[in-house]
């Protein structure tokens, strides 16, 4: 398969192709895998019951998933990635600090991703700690590297192979004796705190693929419709993200075990089988990692790109750049693996802090604002009608951030409403303070200076 040839610059219209169903695969995919299978647990350990659990799962996807699904349907419209887009919000050279701290939060979750899966690549073949870590992360280099279709071809071929790999988990699961019996009697009810724990975790996750969602529906035609592109993305990552989390709500309710290690727990259902089994759950982590290395390669590019009014990055710079990410996320994953769990939750909560703010102001922008009405071209200038620096909207930002401090909720800092709620919820207040902001601030945009994006 041919490397793709594209990188930040515009997709032609005569480069466009494919259909949108290809969206519901990639976001099923990437979000059906292990990953997202602990996030179901954690409202069991809380010590919340399965039915509690299940509903704030279903609440925090449904409402996470739509911010997901809006970011995509933007894709086929501007043919640009994701981040090349927040210039038109930043200016050209203020989209540098959004997207130094995306590219900051994927490199870690590169590095996470090795960490999470070093103990099943050893089981698969033995090796030590270290060349597990490797390996994972020389994968992630190869598939980024080759890009957008392998990626593609990659979310339809895992989308099978995941959905049959959790199906089989759940019913063999469902079908054993004493299942629903513990079920039953686990000791677990309802707590305030535990419940909106669940739905803050549910939606940050889905919320994290907005910086690079419209990555992957790019390439699409100008021809598809918007809804289309909402839909198939909506749907495939809601379904892939809620059903995974439902089952590990039941393997922690069932064993605590299984919350422990469930990609181990999982595999060791399958006894002779147990090592394709893994071998499947790691190909799902792995498509996780790539997307979320290509996200933090492309970040980059855009950063450099603009300061330097570069449109095309040829094949060598794109195996530089990739390669130089792909080996400093591997290096924090060694250095840091064996006390990685002690902030990697800290990780989590922290990449909704500095995205989520980023993401409700390109929202407002795109849909309320400027109606998807933009030019490309000046995007690359830093000269043109989006500037270098769009002050108002970088203090915006800041503030937006500055607003998760109330209730935030990290190993070293616990605000005062995370500890009255029971959880952090700042995911609320960063989704609607910058975008009421922004709004206001940029309702007088008129009809006639949109049109000057035509």
């Amino acid at each position: 398969m041919d490397v793709e040839k594209r990188s930040i610059e515009f997709i032609p219209i005569s480069e466009r192709y494919g259909t949108p169903k290809r969206l519901f695969t990639i976001w099923f995919s990437a979000n059906m895998q292990l990953t997202a299978l602990v996030i179901g647990t954690l409202g069991i350990i809380a010590g919340l019951s399965l039915f509690w659990t299940i509903v704030g799962l279903i609440i925090g996807n449904v409402i996470g998933t739509i911010f997901m699904a809006a970011h995509s349907a933007q894709g086929p419209h501007l043919g640009i990635p994701q981040m090349i887009q927040s210039r038109a919000q930043f200016g050209v050279y203020g989209a540098a600090l959004p997207l130094a701290i995306v590219v900051g939060a994927y490199i870690l979750f590169v590095a996470a991703g090795g960490v999470v899966m070093r103990d099943s690549i050893k089981a698969i073949y033995p090796m030590s700690d270290n060349e597990a870590i490797v390996l994972f992360g020389v994968l992630t280099f190869a598939i980024s590297y080759i890009g957008y279709e392998l990626i593609h071809k990659m979310g339809a071929f895992m989308t099978f192979l995941s959905f049959l790999i959790f199906f089989a988990s759940a019913t063999i699961l469902l079908l054993q004796p004493d299942t629903l019996a513990n079920v039953e009697h686990a000791k677990r009810g309802f707590s305030t705190g535990a419940f909106n724990l669940v739905i803050a975790q549910a939606a940050s996750w889905t919320l994290g693929f907005g910086p690079y969602v419209a990555d992957y529906s790019r390439y699409l035609p100008v021809t598809v419709k918007t809804k289309d592109t909402f839909w198939y993305t909506y749907l495939g990552g809601l379904l892939g993200s809620l059903l995974v989390m439902m089952l590990g709500a039941l393997l922690a309710t069932v064993s605590t075990s299984m919350a422990s290690d469930p990609g181990t727990g999982i595999a060791n259902m399958f006894d002779t089988w147990s090592r394709p089994a893994l071998v499947i759950i790691v190909l799902g982590v792995l498509e996780f990692n790539v997307l979320s290395l290509y996200s933090a390669y492309m970040s980059t590019l855009t950063i450099f790109s603009g300061f330097r009014r570069m449109t095309r990055i040829n094949k060598p710079t794109k195996f530089v750049v990739l390669a130089l990410t792909a080996t400093i996320a591997t290096l924090v994953a060694i250095s840091t693996q064996y006390r990685f769990n002690d902030f990697f939750a800290d990780i989590l909560n922290a990449q909704i802090y500095v995205l989520v703010p980023w993401s409700s102001i390109n929202l407002v922008d795109y849909y309320l604002v400027r109606r998807g009405e933009y030019s490309v071209t000046e995007m690359y200038d830093s000269r043109g009608q989006y500037g270098k620096f769009n002050v108002p909207t970088l203090v915006i930002y800041i503030l937006g951030v500055a607003s998760t401090i109330p209730f935030m909720d990290l190993s070293f800092y616990h605000s005062y409403f995370a500890r009255v709620i029971g959880a952090d919820v700042s995911w609320v207040p960063c989704l609607l303070v910058p975008g009421v902001l922004y709004y206001f601030a940029n309702r007088s945009l008129s009809v006639e200076s949109r049109a000057v994006a035509n």
